[in-house]
């Protein structure tokens, strides 16, 4: 078992995961109502309004999904996605209407739904800090789409399949547009640089166990000898425990991370206690300023992009009005 996992970078990735089987999620708001511009005013009059009947009902809001800080969700757009998912489902051969398929879209159902509240979410964290995305940018990247479909025709049959038109297409271009744009302005402030130890650990089942090793590395035992006869993590055991350079935030434990910065070089932690197990941790080296290696800038990104998504969420006021199965 690793302390280390691989980068899996998320660039928002429910947005544009879509993108490959489809449409991406768009919840586009009701056309402004415009008032009109130099229409004359009337005098005022001097007869009682009685005629209360004859002014127009307002306009019920259509039914919603969710609000997202104001902000509708419509339930048509929702059941649209829907059923473009379960047009996926029929392309994988599995039919919406047998049990699998409505395990699946039961299953789904919550994440389609968070799909498009995060979608909102970042729309409008981008109108927040002034990231825009103009007409010719979308223009440039639909002719890309329409160019990578086929031509024309073929992209509008592939809209019409989805149940989509050029302007939902549009629309969503710009969405992902926008997400893209929020997503590199995060990555692009990790530091390039960052303080990492270089450290060593031994894992074992029991606390027992952990603490007859904790007393031969007492009494001088070599920590690399312990870790090859009996460290639990197989990716680490034939290096002595080896876990490399890393800087905070990458290791899988973060109780082995925290106890390796809390440590100078030579010297080792007493008992660790994580999900894996039980370790123990010796530092090598220290470096307070050291490059970080690509697979770890990926897993640093990543954080970083859920980090500021998980943040989006927290501060927002969000209201649901389907039932989705969790």
């Amino acid at each position: 078992m690793s302390l280390k996992v691989m980068g899996r970078l998320v660039i928002l990735a429910l947005l544009f995961a879509l993108a490959a089987c489809g449409p991406v999620l768009d919840t586009p708001a009701p056309p402004p109502t415009q008032a009109p511009v130099n229409t004359p005013t009337a005098p005022a009059s001097t007869e009682p309004a009685t005629v209360a009947a004859d002014s127009p009902s307002p306009t019920p809001e259509p039914p919603l999904a969710a609000r997202v800080n104001g902000q509708p969700i419509y339930l048509a757009d929702y059941e649209r996605q829907l059923g473009q998912y379960e047009v996926s489902l029929a392309a994988r051969g599995i039919g919406p209407s047998s049990p699998e398929g409505q395990a699946d879209l039961a299953q789904h159902s919550d994440w389609i739904l968070n799909v498009m509240i995060e979608q909102v979410l970042t729309e409008q964290a981008a109108v927040a800090e002034g990231v825009f995305v103009s007409d010719e940018e979308v223009d440039a990247y639909m002719q890309e789409m329409i160019a990578e479909n086929g031509g024309l025709e073929a992209f509008r049959a592939k809209l019409a399949e989805w149940g989509d038109t050029e302007e939902d297409a549009w629309r969503q271009i710009r969405a992902q547009l926008i997400g893209m744009q929020m997503t590199r302005r995060i990555i692009e402030g990790v530091p390039t640089t960052a303080e990492h130890v270089h450290a060593r650990h031994i894992l074992v089942d029991t606390m027992e166990e952990a603490e007859r090793i904790l007393a031969q590395l007492q009494a001088s035992a070599d920590f690399a000898t312990l870790a090859q006869a009996y460290s639990q993590d197989t990716s680490t055991r034939d290096h002595g425990g080896d876990l490399g350079f890393f800087p905070r935030g990458i290791l899988v434990a973060p109780e082995v991370e925290r106890a390796a910065f809390d440590l100078q070089p030579g010297q080792f932690s007493g008992v660790v206690t994580s999900v894996l197990g039980y370790h123990i941790v010796q530092v090598v080296e220290r470096d307070p300023a050291r490059p970080i290696t690509q697979e770890n800038m990926l897993l640093l990104q990543d954080q970083a992009v859920q980090e500021w998504i998980e943040g989006l969420w927290t501060q927002a006021e969000i209201q649901r009005f389907v039932e989705t199965a969790p």
